[in-house]
């Protein structure tokens, strides 16, 4: 899906798996490589970012993936789960987004942006209540963006890094309703 020239979106299917793994870590390890001991990052890379589980993952019709490209440049990706209830949200037609990643090379050219509002779109018309999330409680960036986009912070939990090691994350979450342009 085109936006503009500079900037497009495409569903990710089988044969962009090694992307996904690729970018995958070169994305997380500036905001969240220094978030955990380096044994528990690793741990955390091997088991969520291998090729295998982005297999997995794309076989599984519940994940939904999206890339996002500048001039025809891979920039970013989105991971999103429709029907994902929250404890900390009523209702249970809500969208789970597991994952926003921009590589730092595209950071300040509004693609998060662009690729956060076609999540958004998405899930309005997939008749979902909204969008919540889970984000490092220092990821100061992150959080600033997400509540840009009109997210609130509507409680805490404790993300899994591996065996020995969790970071408390903040669940974030945007109604559609009190978002609505309507």
């Amino acid at each position: 899906m085109t936006r503009n020239q500079m900037m497009s979106i495409k569903k990710a299917t089988f044969n962009d798996v090694n992307l996904l793994a690729s970018l995958s870590v070169e994305a997380f390890l500036p905001a969240h490589g220094h978030s955990s001991p380096e044994k528990d990052i690793n741990i955390y890379l091997e088991a969520n970012f291998s090729v295998q589980n982005f297999k997995k993952e794309i076989a599984n019709p519940t994940f939904e993936y999206y890339l996002i490209y500048h001039h025809n440049k891979i920039a970013g990706f989105s991971k999103i789960i429709f029907n994902t209830p929250s404890a900390h949200i009523e209702g249970d037609t809500i969208t789970k987004m597991e994952r926003l990643y921009l590589l730092e090379e595209f950071y300040g050219l509004h693609l998060g942006t662009q690729l956060m509002n076609f999540n958004s779109e998405l899930t309005k018309k997939n008749n979902q209540q909204g969008i919540w999330l889970e984000v490092w409680i220092e990821n100061f960036r992150a959080i600033r963006f997400y509540k840009k986009m009109g997210f609130t912070v509507v409680g805490k939990a404790n993300f899994r890094v591996s065996e020995t090691h969790s970071n408390p994350n903040y669940i974030m979450y945007l109604d559609h309703k009190t978002n609505s342009d309507e």
